[in-house]
Protein backbone atom coordinates (compact mmCIF):
# COMPACT_ATOMS: atom_id res chain seq x y z
CA UNK A 1 0.00 0.00 0.00
CA UNK A 2 1.01 3.59 -1.16
CA UNK A 3 2.78 5.83 2.08
CA UNK A 4 -0.01 8.74 1.61
CA UNK A 5 -3.64 8.51 1.31
CA UNK A 6 -4.78 11.39 -1.03
CA UNK A 7 -8.17 12.78 -2.23
CA UNK A 8 -8.41 14.77 -5.26
CA UNK A 9 -10.83 17.56 -5.70
CA UNK A 10 -12.77 17.83 -9.28
CA UNK A 11 -10.53 20.72 -11.02
CA UNK A 12 -7.51 18.57 -9.90
CA UNK A 13 -8.94 15.71 -11.42
CA UNK A 14 -9.79 18.03 -14.55
CA UNK A 15 -5.77 18.57 -14.48
CA UNK A 16 -4.71 15.59 -14.50
CA UNK A 17 -7.40 13.87 -16.69
CA UNK A 18 -8.43 16.80 -19.44
CA UNK A 19 -5.84 19.90 -18.99
CA UNK A 20 -2.27 17.78 -18.76
CA UNK A 21 -1.61 20.81 -15.84
CA UNK A 22 2.09 20.26 -14.78
CA UNK A 23 1.16 21.25 -11.46
CA UNK A 24 -0.13 17.94 -10.99
CA UNK A 25 2.75 16.15 -12.52
CA UNK A 26 5.01 15.69 -8.87
CA UNK A 27 1.57 13.75 -7.89
CA UNK A 28 1.23 11.91 -10.87
CA UNK A 29 4.75 10.75 -10.59
CA UNK A 30 4.48 10.06 -6.81
CA UNK A 31 1.10 7.78 -7.61
CA UNK A 32 3.24 6.21 -10.41
CA UNK A 33 5.78 5.57 -7.89
CA UNK A 34 3.78 4.01 -5.28
CA UNK A 35 4.27 6.46 -3.19
CA UNK A 36 0.61 7.61 -3.12
CA UNK A 37 -2.43 6.50 -2.93
CA UNK A 38 -5.65 8.70 -3.91
CA UNK A 39 -8.95 7.38 -3.23
CA UNK A 40 -12.60 8.42 -4.19
CA UNK A 41 -16.06 7.66 -3.39
CA UNK A 42 -19.73 7.30 -5.32
CA UNK A 43 -20.33 11.27 -4.82
CA UNK A 44 -16.54 12.56 -5.94
CA UNK A 45 -17.25 10.23 -9.12
CA UNK A 46 -20.14 11.21 -9.95
CA UNK A 47 -19.83 14.85 -9.99
CA UNK A 48 -16.64 14.63 -11.98
CA UNK A 49 -18.67 12.30 -14.65
CA UNK A 50 -20.86 15.20 -14.81
CA UNK A 51 -18.21 17.95 -14.83
CA UNK A 52 -16.28 15.70 -17.88
CA UNK A 53 -19.33 16.59 -20.13
CA UNK A 54 -19.57 19.94 -19.75
CA UNK A 55 -18.46 22.62 -22.26
CA UNK A 56 -14.82 22.86 -21.42
CA UNK A 57 -13.97 24.94 -24.59
CA UNK A 58 -11.26 24.18 -26.28
CA UNK A 59 -10.64 20.57 -24.03
CA UNK A 60 -14.94 19.76 -24.22
CA UNK A 61 -14.92 16.13 -24.74
CA UNK A 62 -17.40 13.70 -27.09
CA UNK A 63 -18.80 11.11 -25.23
CA UNK A 64 -15.83 8.39 -25.73
CA UNK A 65 -13.66 10.97 -24.44
CA UNK A 66 -15.56 11.17 -21.32
CA UNK A 67 -15.55 7.31 -21.00
CA UNK A 68 -11.87 7.09 -21.50
CA UNK A 69 -11.11 9.70 -18.86
CA UNK A 70 -13.29 8.01 -16.39
CA UNK A 71 -11.74 4.68 -17.04
CA UNK A 72 -8.17 6.17 -16.35
CA UNK A 73 -9.36 7.80 -13.11
CA UNK A 74 -10.68 4.64 -12.12
CA UNK A 75 -7.58 3.25 -13.17
CA UNK A 76 -5.92 5.94 -10.82
CA UNK A 77 -7.73 5.89 -7.59
CA UNK A 78 -9.40 3.27 -5.42
CA UNK A 79 -12.77 3.35 -4.80
CA UNK A 80 -13.92 3.74 -1.36
CA UNK A 81 -17.71 3.29 0.51
CA UNK A 82 -19.01 6.38 1.78
CA UNK A 83 -19.40 7.17 5.67
CA UNK A 84 -21.13 9.87 7.49
CA UNK A 85 -18.17 12.14 9.03
CA UNK A 86 -19.13 14.92 11.64
CA UNK A 87 -17.42 17.77 13.09
CA UNK A 88 -16.07 18.67 9.47
CA UNK A 89 -16.36 22.81 8.92
CA UNK A 90 -18.87 23.81 6.63
CA UNK A 91 -17.98 24.78 2.85
CA UNK A 92 -19.76 27.90 1.65
CA UNK A 93 -20.20 25.89 -1.54
CA UNK A 94 -22.30 22.77 -0.61
CA UNK A 95 -20.83 20.59 -3.23
CA UNK A 96 -17.28 20.96 -1.82
CA UNK A 97 -18.49 19.09 1.62
CA UNK A 98 -17.94 15.70 0.16
CA UNK A 99 -14.33 16.30 -0.84
CA UNK A 100 -13.77 17.15 3.03
CA UNK A 101 -15.75 14.21 4.45
CA UNK A 102 -14.23 11.22 2.04
CA UNK A 103 -10.66 12.91 3.36
CA UNK A 104 -11.68 12.46 6.67
CA UNK A 105 -13.63 9.15 6.56
CA UNK A 106 -11.12 7.58 4.10
CA UNK A 107 -8.08 8.38 6.61
CA UNK A 108 -6.24 11.06 4.03
CA UNK A 109 -3.23 12.97 4.94
CA UNK A 110 -4.02 15.31 2.19
CA UNK A 111 -7.46 16.95 0.07
CA UNK A 112 -5.79 18.95 -3.18
CA UNK A 113 -7.74 20.88 -4.46
CA UNK A 114 -7.72 24.66 -6.34
CA UNK A 115 -11.25 25.67 -5.13
CA UNK A 116 -9.69 29.04 -2.70
CA UNK A 117 -12.84 28.49 -0.62
CA UNK A 118 -11.80 24.61 0.26
CA UNK A 119 -8.30 25.88 0.56
CA UNK A 120 -9.10 28.67 2.84
CA UNK A 121 -10.51 25.78 5.14
CA UNK A 122 -7.14 24.56 5.38
CA UNK A 123 -6.63 26.02 9.51
CA UNK A 124 -9.99 24.87 10.61
CA UNK A 125 -9.29 20.31 9.70
CA UNK A 126 -7.60 18.46 11.67
CA UNK A 127 -6.46 15.18 11.01
CA UNK A 128 -5.59 15.87 6.82
CA UNK A 129 -3.93 19.23 4.92
CA UNK A 130 -6.10 21.29 2.45
CA UNK A 131 -3.26 22.01 0.06
CA UNK A 132 -3.19 23.22 -3.39
CA UNK A 133 -1.20 20.82 -5.86
CA UNK A 134 1.66 23.08 -6.47
CA UNK A 135 1.85 22.84 -2.01
CA UNK A 136 2.47 19.19 -2.08
CA UNK A 137 6.02 19.70 -2.11
CA UNK A 138 8.20 16.46 -2.64
CA UNK A 139 6.44 13.36 -2.21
Amino acid sequence: MAGLRVVLDTQVWLDWLVFDDPSVGPLREAHAAGRVEIVIDEACEAELVRVLAYDLGRYSLDGGEQTRCIARSRGVARKVAPAMVHGMPKCRDPDDQKFLELAAAAGAQYLVSKDQAVLALAPRVAGFRIVAPKDLGEL
